[in-house]
């Protein structure tokens, strides 16, 4: 028995999320169906952590253990010759027995892009939220600041999918200006809540329109109370970046 660990690029746009489901395309159900066309096996996949629907991902983590004679290499070259152009592996390598992507992730990297200028991008669509009102960026940044450390994230967690707790420590959080009316927003932590980041984003675009001060966003993290944040941004601008795992794994 091997057990084998992936690093995942994926377009999520034509997909409903992640995680498997029973009558929509998901990426986990995609690659699943291609490892079990590749070994006549029955597989289960283990991703690193859910995405939504049309969120992206350039560093997802998944594993599986099989029955097989099958080299990494081989499986790696096998499945980007079965799955669509939209999902690409970027690694497979053999890990120990005990590696789970899941159980042994140590944190997550996530960026969230905003195009904020009088018109939209027909090529980026699909992978930023468009925004023509202009953005205080000074103010977000600010408000953006109040987030690292250990909190209580509730105010930030999507309606209806509550955890058995909601704390979570951020390592960083903070915009960066880029080219062309890009601004990204990057945020490390150790554990993300559902909608956590796109809700955390929708509320800092208040503050970058004048609808909330840096000073009342921090109040929002501090109430727990989801109905005083903002709106959910869309999934497009979202992208999975980085899994941690510790040293050799």
């Amino acid at each position: 028995m091997k057990n084998f660990r992936l690093i995942i690029e994926y377009d999520g746009t034509a997909y409903h999320g992640w995680q498997i489901q029973k009558d929509d395309r998901t990426i986990q159900g995609e690659i699943q169906n291609a490892l079990e066309r590749m070994t006549r096996r029955k597989i289960v996949l283990n991703g690193s952590g859910r995405t939504d629907a049309g969120v992206h991902a350039l560093g997802q983590v998944a594993s599986f253990r099989c029955d097989t004679r099958l080299t990494a290499e081989a499986f790696q070259k096998g499945l980007n010759s079965i799955l669509d152009d939209d999902i690409v592996i970027h690694g497979c390598r053999e890990v120990p027995e005990t590696f789970h992507a899941r159980f042994d992730a140590r944190g997550k990297t996530y960026h969230y892009r905003i195009l904020n200028r009088p018109l939209p991008s027909a090529i980026d669509r699909r992978s930023a939220w468009f925004i023509k009102r202009p953005l205080d960026f000074s103010a977000m940044q600010a408000a953006a600041g109040h987030i690292p450390g250990e909190h209580d994230f509730k105010a930030f967690e999507g309606t209806g999918s509550p955890r058995a707790h909601t704390v979570r420590r951020v390592s960083q959080a903070g915009f960066v200006r880029e080219t062309d009316g890009y601004l990204t927003f990057r945020i490390s932590a150790n554990g993300f809540l559902r909608f956590m980041v796109r809700n955390i984003v929708g509320t800092l675009a208040e503050v970058g329109m004048g609808k909330r001060t840096p000073d009342r966003f921090k109040a929002v993290l501090l109430s727990k109370d989801r109905g005083q944040a903002g709106a959910t941004a869309p999934p497009q601008g979202l992208c999975l970046m980085h899994v941690n795992y510790e040293e050799g794994l």
